[in-house]
């Protein structure tokens, strides 16, 4: 009895309401794609990646564990405020009109939107304004979608489910250019799954942001748990070895 009434406190500590066991575990949404940030490994049937690794031992830090649980990309922050999970670590870009929703912890990692197109097009394409007028698409959800629409240079922006469903109509023919997270692009192209498509190295990425974990707007006293822990892999390195290991570069990981 009284480790569970120990167990119980814990919880209400961390700022959210859990049963009261040994130790608090919390639902974290991830995504099945999205490589290297997240995806779903086929040997073990489980999601693995850059933010699943973070937020195993962010919670290692604040004292709980996770249990992570697959959900698409645009469906995560439904999900939190729907109180289905307990927090986001996936992909996802701290933004001004999401934090209007939920919270995030500080920065994890900061990047921007890369292009590809099909390898045929040799052009050393710089901005959007370089692809007037062609048909482009965008993973639904992303922070890329309406800068692209707002742009007014394209006819049609294409809404895909999944980075490797845009990946498959650029090596197809079927779209000119795709825009999608960069690392993830990169991580994808790497593996040889699509050899018609081409990764624009002369691109300037147009929205450049941070990725950071996802929570409830109430749960303030699970937020300072988080930040914390997270400070403490930053600055014991821990999370310049998970971005290594991942294939990222560290440097560009905030301080």
């Amino acid at each position: 009895m009284k480790r569970l009434v120990q167990a119980a406190l814990a919880a209400a500590a961390l700022g959210f309401a859990a049963p009261a066991t040994a130790q608090t575990t919390l639902k974290v949404g991830s995504t099945p794609t999205g490589i290297p940030f997240t995806f779903l490994d086929t040997k073990t049937n489980t999601i693995q990646g850059v933010m699943v690794d973070v937020i195993t031992a962010v919670g290692r830090e604040a004292g709980f564990s996770v249990q992570v649980e697959p959900l698409q990309f645009s469906t995560l922050i439904a999900a939190l405020t729907a109180k289905k999970i307990d927090l986001i670590s996936a992909a996802m870009f701290i933004t001004p009109a999401r934090k209007e929703v939920i919270d995030f912890s500080e920065p994890v990692y900061t990047y921007g939107e890369a292009l590809i197109v099909p390898k045929a097009d040799g052009r050393d394409h710089a901005a959007f304004a370089d692809l007037k007028g062609e048909t482009v698409g965008a993973q639904v959800g992303t922070a890329f979608v309406e800068p692209l629409k707002k742009s007014g240079l394209f006819p049609e922006v294409k809404i895909y489910d999944t980075i490797p469903d845009v990946l498959r109509d650029v090596n197809s023919g079927r779209l000119k250019a795709g825009f999608a997270d960069g690392p993830i692009l990169a991580y994808n192209l790497k593996q040889g799954l699509f050899p018609n498509v081409r990764l624009v190295e002369s691109y300037k990425p147009t929205v450049v942001g941070s990725v950071g974990i996802g929570l409830r707007k109430e749960d303030a006293a699970l937020k300072a748990k988080i930040d914390a822990g997270l400070a403490k892999i930053k600055q014991s390195g821990e999370l310049a070895r998970i971005l290594e290991k991942w294939g990222l570069k560290p440097s560009v990981n905030p301080s």
